[in-house]
C-alpha cells in the first residue's frame, strides 16, 4: 500500500507523518479495554479478534484517546493504520496497528468493513 504519491501536500515524503504517530506513541500509554476474543459493548455479536484500545491522554474525533489495535508481536511497533468512516456516528478516525502480523492486519481490516455502516482503509508503513 502507500500513500498519495508518496509524499504529503506539501511536498515532504510520508515519513514526517509516521514520526509525527511515533511523538505520539512515544509520550502515551497503550490502554487495552478489549482483549482478543471480546464482544463489542454495543455490538456483542461483533468479536474483537484483535486486541483493542486506545492511547492514554490522546484525543479522537468520538472524544477519547485515539485508538489501537495491538497484535501479538512483542514489540508494539507502529506498521499500520486504518482511517474508518462510520456513518451511524457520523464520523473518521484513525486507529493504530501496533506489532500487528500479517494475519491480524487482516483481521483488523475484516472488523472494519464487516458492517454496512462502517469502512475502513488500511494502510502500512514503508519500509525504510
Amino acid at each position: 500500500m502507500g500513500a498519495y504519491g508518496g509524499t504529503d501536500a506539501g511536498g515532504r515524503g510520508t515519513g514526517a507523518f509516521w514520526a509525527a504517530l511515533d511523538g505520539l506513541l512515544a509520550g502515551a500509554r497503550c490502554v487495552i479495554d478489549r482483549p482478543a476474543g471480546s464482544q463489542h459493548p454495543r455490538f456483542p455479536d461483533m468479536i474483537y479478534l484483535v486486541a483493542y484500545g486506545y492511547l492514554e491522554g490522546t484525543a479522537s474525533m468520538d472524544g477519547g484517546g485515539i485508538d489501537v489495535w495491538r497484535g501479538s508481536r512483542p514489540e508494539p511497533t507502529l506498521d499500520a493504520m486504518i482511517c474508518t468512516v462510520d456513518v451511524l456516528k457520523k464520523d473518521s478516525e484513525i486507529k493504530l496497528l501496533l506489532g500487528c502480523t500479517p494475519e491480524e492486519k487482516k483481521r483488523v481490516y475484516a472488523f472494519c468493513n464487516d458492517s454496512p455502516f462502517m469502512k475502513g482503509l488500511l494502510f502500512e508503513r514503508p519500509a525504510g
